[in-house]
């Protein structure tokens, strides 16, 4: 996974079908939706990754809608550094389910990852006023806005004409911590 993708996290596979939003979608689903995300979440987990994406996209033929199996889809395709089709399947979600704040929150660390720091920031600001309190899309907001005073910082010493000591004590100290965050990133 590129260094930007590490520090900027997105629910893992299971995290994602055990969420409490999620979560209520499987009192709506029939029991064979269920068993298919079940089957195909344990084909990932195994490492039976192009098992459980083919999966999946034979269970979208059959209900095209279901919003669950087209999130998962759209993190096992991010994970597997398919980062277009992940956007398209998050872009589209965020369409079809406008108050959701997780489709959101992926295509901002996917836009993160691809040094779009302030298209991610707006991705997660638009996703925190869906959910104030969506934790992960806090913490990678404050990733995407240190990456954001890195380079801010950067600039700043190259307009200088002569470098100050205070901007660079502060990139110095931003990088820093950029490199404990990719570093703790699993």
């Amino acid at each position: 996974m590129p260094a930007s993708l590490m520090s900027l996290r997105h629910p893992a596979l299971l995290q994602v079908l055990s969420s409490t939003a999620l979560a209520a979608l499987l009192l709506v689903m029939t029991p064979a939706q269920a068993a298919e995300s079940d089957a195909a979440q344990k084909l990932w987990m195994g490492g039976k990754r192009a098992e459980a994406v083919a999966m999946l996209e034979d269970s979208l033929r059959k209900t095209p809608n279901d919003l669950e199996l087209r999130f998962a889809l759209g993190v096992m395709r991010m994970e597997l550094g398919e980062l277009n089709a992940a956007t398209t399947i998050f872009t589209q979600l965020s369409q079809d389910f406008p108050d959701l704040a997780d489709p959101l929150n992926n295509l901002a660390v996917i836009h993160a990852a691809q040094g779009q720091l302030d298209l991610a920031q707006a991705e997660l600001t638009q996703a925190l006023a869906l959910q104030p309190e969506h934790a992960q899309a806090l913490e990678n907001l404050g990733d995407v806005l240190l990456r954001q005073a890195e380079r801010a910082y950067q600039r700043a010493l190259k307009a200088q004409v002569a470098p100050q000591a205070s901007t660079q004590a502060k990139l110095k100290h931003a990088q820093a911590l950029l490199r404990q965050l990719d570093a703790k990133a699993p």
